[in-house]
């Protein structure tokens, strides 16, 4: 779960890999929570380290680029179909989400001015139609647009197929022979992949644009912000390891002071003439020999909590010592064992 939010925080979960509104979504859903008074300590701590990773990722590597290559390395696959100059070429986008704006974006910049944006929302078709001087049209409309259009792009995000191929295959029919480039950057796929077998079409989806990433800049971007995000993960569950234990070094050292306390009072008790520097003095050594004595056990059980499989350790204090980290008041547990005090028991 961890690995996950710190994945999604970084973009790398994104329809868009690297895009950076998933941060500030984060950012708003995390104030809601505190909003509610529903975050904890653990969650707090999460929840800032992701914004961190998000931030950090999108700082040290190269990221924000990687959708931004995806799109044009689609278009020159598109190209080399279509004739290597895309200028007055119509396009097809279907989904008006991230990708669907950044792919509408570049497609601009390559010279296919004729676009066409499809989505199930009209409204959020007609407001990226609007930014890319295009067209918006529902759903309804695909078979048709589908005649006209030289390159289709699809990437609605939804969960299942969105153009299947008997649609394509009517769109073929009446397109006579020329060639109709299809780019799915869905994932999972908008588009039948059966599409590739039928005359005419060219069928390019996320995987076999990964052939063609593979080794490039934008892959060793996505490999040093996993890279990051790995590192990320660790450290927050050594952190999470080492703050489990806290309560139970927290019950040590309380259990300790009250033991102290108590063989104070016992000693003012039996030493009544003892005045109150000689008293302070003694009390301050007794206290620096405690805390020298737990200083290093106490260290170390918060290293050994911290790495893979150390949760017993705490587990070994607490029986040791007979603590209960929830409890709120130890004077109960204060006695010394008679071996330690020179009493006996009655």
């Amino acid at each position: 779960a961890v690995a996950h939010l710190f994945s999604v925080a970084a973009g790398l979960d994104s329809m868009v890999v690297g895009e950076s509104q998933v941060l500030g979504q984060l950012r708003s859903a995390y104030a809601l929570a505190r909003a509610e008074s529903a975050v904890g300590r653990v969650l707090h701590e999460l929840s800032q380290q992701a914004l961190r990773v998000g931030k950090r990722v999108h700082t040290d590597t190269g990221i924000d680029r990687v959708g931004a290559s995806v799109v044009a390395v689609a278009l020159d696959v598109a190209a080399r179909v279509l004739g290597e100059d895309l200028t007055g070429r119509r396009a097809l986008v279907v989904g008006a989400g991230a990708m669907g704006a950044l792919a509408g974006t570049t497609m601009r910049r390559r010279g296919l001015t004729d676009l066409v944006i499809a989505n199930r929302s009209i409204a959020n078709a007609a407001r990226l139609a609007e930014t890319l001087s295009g067209r918006a049209v529902e759903m309804a409309a695909l078979d048709a647009e589908l005649v006209a259009a030289d390159v289709v792009l699809a990437s609605t995000g939804a969960t299942g197929i969105v153009i299947p191929v008997d649609v394509i295959e009517r769109a073929v029919a009446a397109r006579g022979d020329r060639p109709l480039v299809i780019l799915d950057l869905a994932l999972p796929r908008d588009v039948d992949p059966a599409a590739a077998a039928l005359p005419g079409v060219t069928y390019i989806d996320l995987e076999h644009l990964r052939t063609v990433l593979d080794g490039s800049r934008s892959q060793q971007d996505v490999s040093a912000a996993r890279s990051i995000v790995e590192a990320e993960v660790v450290a927050f569950v050594t952190w999470q390891r080492s703050v489990a234990v806290a309560p139970t070094v927290a019950a040590l050292r309380s259990y300790a002071a009250e033991v102290v306390d108590a063989e104070l009072l016992r000693l003012a008790g039996r030493v009544p003439d003892l005045g109150p520097q000689d008293r302070a003095e003694v009390a301050q050594a007794v206290r620096r020999v405690v805390d020298k004595l737990l200083h290093a056990p106490t260290v170390r059980v918060k290293e050994l909590a911290s790495a893979p499989g150390g949760e017993g350790y705490a587990a070994v204090l607490r029986e040791l010592f007979g603590l209960d980290p929830d409890r709120r008041d130890l004077s109960e547990a204060v006695a010394l064992p008679a071996e330690l005090t020179g009493e006996t028991r009655p």
